[in-house]
């Protein structure tokens, strides 16, 4: 088994000794994203090809649908794409189990827009620049990219391992910067989140 399919497998444990009830899945709003949310407020258009990197619980997903896009969610867990179309059945979002180091080849600069929330953060550090340059190549010639991650604090247990500023900047080797946000939230992890949007520039 490659080293990042091993480090990402706990999540499909976690999602089925979940799957009836989801409140102990740390990262599972039952909500949309608001930091995805206020992407799509601020933003007019929502067209084209949309992805969701870990869609997890579906909602983030369910809400590009609703938006406009024509939207595939993907997980590494196949617990995690059976709860969220059981709780979506009538979306029109596309599920695949797909491991985002190993994309199909069709897909590379493929996407209008991707959402990647708390992904990174999830696998240990030594796979945090082969996932940023996997996520970038994802992205279309002018599409965007949204990153929401946990920003590195005081302690470094993990997982999750949040990252720090440098860590995220890896993502200006691949594409432009054009907004730029620190959050304050309260949590157990790390009470500042980054909030990222990326373009691609041809």
């Amino acid at each position: 088994m490659k080293a990042e399919i091993q480090a990402s497998a706990w999540f499909e444990d976690l999602y089925k000794q979940n799957e009836t009830k989801h409140e102990n899945i740390p990262w599972a709003r039952q909500d949309v994203n608001p930091l995805l949310q206020t992407y799509l407020d601020t933003k007019k258009v929502h067209k084209g090809k949309a992805l969701v990197i870990g869609c997890g619980l579906g909602d983030d997903a369910f809400a590009l649908a609703n938006a406009g896009y024509d939207t595939l969610a993907i997980d590494i867990s196949q617990t995690a794409l059976r709860i969220a179309q059981k709780r979506f059945p009538d979306s029109n979002i596309t599920y695949e189990k797909q491991d985002i180091f190993h994309m199909p080849t069709k897909y590379v600069e493929y996407f209008d827009f991707i959402f990647e929330a708390f992904t990174i953060q999830s696998l240990p550090r030594e796979f945090r620049e082969k996932m940023v340059e996997a996520v970038a190549q994802c992205v279309a010639k002018e599409g965007e990219l949204l990153v929401v991650a946990h920003k590195k604090e005081l302690n470094d247990g993990g997982p999750p391992w949040p990252l720090t500023e440098v860590e995220i900047g890896q993502f200006d080797a691949h594409l432009q910067k054009i907004d730029f946000k620190l959050v304050t939230e309260r949590s157990h992890i790390s009470n500042t989140r980054f909030r990222v949007l990326y373009k691609k520039t041809a």
